[in-house]
């Protein structure tokens, strides 16, 4: 014989101040536990989004970063033309890259923070077709000219369209400001790659990586065979999208580890606050416990029911924390990438499915909270219980 939900109901509202101490405790717990899992999904989600599953990254032989890179111009000239890249009427769609790191000052605290400044080609925005001009215009080769992620221009002084700043050991003026559809190119400076080699005292026809569109997706193993069977060609042929998501792993991966340390902590507190809530709905039902088993309502029954009076209160405390979480979705922050040492701007990801995570997360501690108690109150003598009546 079941015992009716509703009793449960009443009872968590019969003892709402006990009950409410336990839900905010586990509402906090979930709270953390999304907010730092949608802080490394943000994260993550912004790098991913920078490559193109139809853009190849082509970098020298060994290399883990651009950083790290070295294409000569020789290369380049080989890699343009390679069968499965894209052509259009102005030529093959690759675009030959250097990258620096610059200091610029943030708005919000006025401190230097690194700025990866990247020097492209003309082609940039026919091999990146995500990427498009929001104000202003793209930059004239062979001139001092910038043009910023959307990121850039609102988190840096001296940065906004219009301004000449100072880097590198020249005046530049930035003149546009492109949109990159939330990826990691929201947070970088574009300019021309030669003229940023010439500033930066690099050698001439030395780039750091390559960015070569394809005809489609499926001509990467066409393009790589003849990138190894040529002996001229030292590099490391990848697809963009993989590039990114290697460079996200290392950070996500740290963030989701401190934020299931911490959650776990809170969950501990939650759990003995949920122990406590019940242990006392036992202690004060002692008497209720010992008439309903006299009417033969039996030690499963008694478990289940308090078991699943300690998984509402959870749930209570999985949606609330649920709830206060939400508003964080689409807020950006931004932290060092630790693999290009330049400063990320990126976004919250509350999704779906960090929400269900929470909220089994609120139950596993409503379960564990509520059983110990609940077997208490059943294993507890019926003739004790009523002798205390």
């Amino acid at each position: 014989m079941a015992i009716p939900v509703i009793y449960n109901l009443r009872s968590v509202r019969a003892r709402w101040t006990s009950s409410v101490v336990a839900v905010l405790g586990i509402a906090g717990t979930v709270g953390v536990f999304v907010a730092m899992l949608s802080l490394a999904r943000g994260f993550k989600a912004t790098l991913v989004s920078s490559g193109s599953a139809g853009n190849l990254l082509v970098m020298r032989a060994g290399a883990d970063a651009e950083l790290n890179g070295a294409v000569t111009l020789d290369q380049v000239r080989v890699i343009e033309d390679a069968p499965g890249v894209a052509r259009n009427a102005s030529g093959p769609l690759v675009s030959p890259e250097v990258v620096v790191v610059a200091a610029f000052p943030l708005r919000s605290t006025g401190t230097d923070a690194n700025v990866q400044v990247r020097g492209v080609s003309n082609r940039v925005l026919e091999v990146r077709s995500k990427v498009k001009m929001f104000q202003g215009r793209f930059f004239t080769p062979g001139l001092t000219e910038l043009v910023v992620g959307r990121n850039v221009d609102g988190a840096y002084s001296g940065l906004a369209l219009g301004n000449k700043v100072r880097f590198g050991g020249d005046t530049w003026t930035v003149v546009g400001v492109f949109d990159a559809d939330g990826s990691a190119f929201d947070s970088e400076v574009w300019c021309d790659s030669r003229v940023l080699n010439q500033v930066y005292h690099r050698r001439e026809g030395v780039f750091q990586s390559v960015t070569v569109h394809l005809t489609s997706p499926d001509a990467m193993q066409t393009f790589k065979d003849s990138m190894t069977s040529n002996p001229r060609m030292t590099v490391d042929v990848g697809r963009e999208i993989d590039y990114y998501d290697r460079q996200s792993r290392n950070l996500t991966l740290l963030i989701e580890i401190l934020g299931t340390l911490i959650a776990v902590v809170m969950g501990i507190g939650a759990i003995f606050g949920a122990l406590n809530t019940m242990y006392s709905a036992v202690s004060e039902r002692s008497r209720e416990i010992a008439t309903m088993r006299a009417l033969g309502f039996g030690e499963a029954s008694v478990i289940t029911s308090f078991t699943i009076e300690a998984l509402l209160i959870s749930l209570m405390g999985g949606v609330l924390g649920g709830l206060a979480v939400l508003p964080l979705n689409g807020f950006t922050t931004g932290t060092m990438n630790f693999q290009t040492f330049s400063h990320l701007a990126f976004a919250f990801r509350v999704t779906p499915v960090l929400l269900l995570l929470g909220l089994g997360f609120a139950l596993l501690m409503g379960l564990l909270g509520g059983l110990p108690p609940a077997i208490r109150a059943a294993r507890r003598p019926v003739i004790e219980a009523l002798r205390a009546m």
